[in-house]
């Protein structure tokens, strides 16, 4: 195989590993306890947060622990990311790997 035809390839490759990673950034995906549910983009950001047993806790109070939970799972999925970058970025000659 000559050099043309492996960066042609290359290209190839990388155009669908983007296709797929927006794809991926799109999706939701929920993770769930038995008093807590999640919902989390492909794009590793905290959409919602849900406490369940309710009635267990006053409505104002509720939201406020909800979003208290959103936003410290979101300060540590950043902090993942900061440091992958951190660490993986030489590898990132190939746009959207990451």
């Amino acid at each position: 195989m000559n050099i043309q035809a492996m960066m042609k390839q290359a290209q190839s490759l990388q155009r669908e590993m983007i296709n797929i990673k927006k794809e991926i950034d799109n999706m939701n995906f929920e993770g769930e306890s038995s008093l807590v549910k999640v919902t989390v983009k492909g794009t590793k950001k905290v959409t919602k947060v849900e406490i369940r047993n309710k009635e267990e806790f006053d409505n104002d109070d509720l939201e406020l622990l909800e979003d208290m939970v959103m936003v410290a799972l979101n300060d540590a999925l950043d902090k993942v990311d900061a440091e992958t970058e951190k660490k993986m970025g030489k590898f990132s000659s190939i746009p959207g790997l990451f």
